[in-house]
């Protein structure tokens, strides 16, 4: 019995999305194991329990918050056959991308601005978590940039269609993976 072409790319999308699901799994337990190592170190006698994180990360966290909107507006433009909207959500997220990646560095300036230093002899324990978990973030998150400016040339090559959106619905899912990570990882930085 031969397998139809639909069969077929069902099948395929199916195993593409669980390989991006293990690899999501893969990524969040290591920021488990990351953030687990930070509640050990706290008990430390070097461990500054007066320190507070910069507002700039809070306005990333909605910027990201926001991308992941774009995002899931350019998915449902796609699956309409609304190709201009689908652009303009599409290049909406990328710049909020990068909005989100300028407020980080924004927030590492005002953290070494208020005589907190990631690495030297003036670094503490406490910092180089944070400088360590939010630089991993961000190579995922230039990896999901990657993934986000494919998604945006395949788009224009007009590679997806309403009955097409594989590469768009995997783009999605990794870029709002990042988003549902930081948004961890803020609240585990802001409340712990």
């Amino acid at each position: 019995m031969e397998m139809s072409l639909k069969e077929h790319n069902d099948r395929k999308g199916r195993s593409y999305k669980m390989l991006l699901w293990f690899g999501m799994i893969s990524m969040f337990m290591m920021f488990a194991g990351l953030t687990s190592a930070y509640v050990v170190s706290t008990s430390r006698p070097d461990w500054l329990n007066d320190f507070v994180l910069p507002p700039a990360f809070m306005v990333s966290t909605v910027v990201i918050i926001a991308s992941s909107f774009t995002f899931h507006l350019a998915k449902m433009a796609i699956k309409k056959g609304d190709r201009n909207n689908t652009t303009v959500f599409l290049l909406a997220t990328l710049a909020l991308g990068i909005g989100f990646v300028v407020s980080q560095f924004y927030g590492f300036a005002e953290v070494i601005a208020n005589g907190y230093y990631f690495t030297g002899a003036e670094s503490t324990v406490t910092t180089s978590f944070l400088y360590i978990v939010t630089i991993v973030h961000m190579a995922h998150l230039f990896a999901g940039l990657i993934v986000l400016l494919v998604v945006i040339y395949n788009h224009f090559k007009q590679k997806y269609t309403p009955t097409q959106t594989l590469g768009i619905e995997l783009g999605a899912m990794f870029w709002h993976f990042l988003d549902v990570l930081w948004v961890y990882l803020f609240l585990f930085f802001y409340f712990y």
